[in-house]
């Protein structure tokens, strides 16, 4: 798994203090929290980190434009 997946899940979960000690601002967690929490509230954090930016990929088109912008800001 790449350290960008790794830097975006960590992003992306948000609610774990593991993922927040790993990366991500605390502004672009705030950026995707109510995404993540939207589309991908059937996920948990045993699902893997790489589950979570599949979930945002998938609905790109319907993020909000402060998530999206947190996702190509880390190429993805």
């Amino acid at each position: 798994m790449s350290i960008r997946v790794l830097l975006m899940s960590a992003v992306l979960i948000g609610a774990s203090s593991i993922a927040m000690a790993q990366s991500g601002t605390p502004q672009e967690q705030a950026a995707c929290r109510p995404d993540v929490r939207r589309f991908c509230y059937k996920l948990h954090e045993g699902d893997g980190t790489s589950a979570y930016l599949e979930c945002l990929q998938q609905h790109r088109a319907k993020l909000t434009s402060r998530c999206r912008a947190v996702l190509e800001s880390h190429g993805v």
